[in-house]
């Protein structure tokens, strides 16, 4: 199975993105150079850190493989490698975006990823 990556969208940004069909970067994405990405393991630390309180949050879903050598795998958080893409994102590499609910415990993922 091949390796995916996530990456997390407010709907009405990723409304803008369908409509140019690239993703350039958020302003944090812009300011580093990069389009951050996380992985299984750290996309719901993402989630706890940036986004707790948004409620229409989607999960983007990526092959990593197709990035080529766009992608790289870099020390972030207490030295564990997140993906970064140097490049834009097309929609069409966009496998799958899911709303992620939300309830006291913070966003839920359990449907999307094991």
């Amino acid at each position: 199975m091949e390796e995916i990556i996530y990456r997390l969208m407010d709907s009405e940004s990723w409304r803008d993105v369908q409509a140019r069909g690239l993703f350039t970067g958020s302003a944090h994405d812009k300011r580093d150079g990069f389009i951050h990405f996380s992985t299984a393991t750290t996309v719901r630390e993402t989630a706890r850190r940036y986004y707790a309180h948004c409620d229409d949050l989607l999960l983007l879903s990526v092959q990593a493989a197709p990035l080529g050598d766009d992608l790289k795998w870099e020390p972030s958080r207490g030295g564990v490698l997140f993906p970064h893409l140097y490049a834009p994102l097309r929609t069409d590499q966009v496998i799958a975006a899911k709303r992620l609910v939300r309830n006291d415990q913070g966003h839920v993922f359990e449907a999307y990823i094991p």
